[in-house]
């Protein structure tokens, strides 16, 4: 029921949908701001994000002058292509590395996804007060849901909707910039070197959002 009422406010939220060219497009490199709200409407998590595009490396990073207080403290450093997720913690130069079988993120539109349409939120008729942007789709890990996911033209993530049959979460970005402002973010921490990958147990799938749930 909570999935169906989010989508509903997104379709109330946007002015006007309509039938539009499209094509998959690979997202830019950024920096920038998410927040990640949980079912409940509380925000599950928050801060800085860095994403390298060309080689689909990410890291989060808690930000404490975001103005949201979020449940989950998480740094996390994951390289898709090679299928790890490290969880950070450096008070306690501790780190946890995990094995990805799903390498699915809410800043980069998927190669299976499908274009649903083209929408504006705000005005089509003000000059510069909408926005255009497109909504596509795609099943989760497990084809038992799907992620509902808007981009700008531009092929900027907006938000992705991530809806599973026991949850629903929300993730924006906000104040991107198109640069990778500090490279080193991405240098695996020297005490998490040399770490064994931990595996997910058998019949699941384990990605980037089950650190959200």
């Amino acid at each position: 029921m909570f999935s169906a009422a989010l989508l509903c406010v997104f379709i109330c939220w946007t002015a006007t949908g309509h039938a539009d060219h499209h094509q998959h497009c690979r997202s830019p490199n950024m920096t920038g701001y998410f927040s990640m709200m949980g079912q409940r409407a509380e925000t599950r998590a928050s801060g800085q994000f860095t994403y390298d595009s060309t080689n689909k490396k990410l890291r989060l990073q808690p930000n404490s002058s975001f103005p949201w207080n979020a449940t989950l403290d998480l740094d996390l450093l994951v390289f898709f292509e090679e299928g790890i997720l490290y969880k950070i913690d450096s008070k306690n130069q501790s780190c946890e590395k995990k094995s990805l079988q799903c390498t699915k993120n809410p800043f980069a539109l998927p190669s299976d996804a499908t274009y649903m349409t083209t929408m504006t939120s705000g005005s089509v008729s003000i000059e510069g007060e909408g926005l255009k942007f497109q909504v596509w789709t795609t099943p989760t890990a497990d084809s038992k849901g799907q992620n509902i996911m808007c981009l700008t033209m531009g092929c900027l993530p907006l938000s992705t909707i991530y809806v599973s049959e026991s949850s629903t979460s929300i993730f924006s970005n906000m104040n991107i910039e198109l640069e990778i402002k500090d490279p080193d973010v991405f240098v695996v921490p020297s005490f998490c070197q040399g770490l064994p990958a931990e595996e997910a147990p058998e019949g699941t799938v384990y990605g980037f959002y089950d650190e959200f749930l």
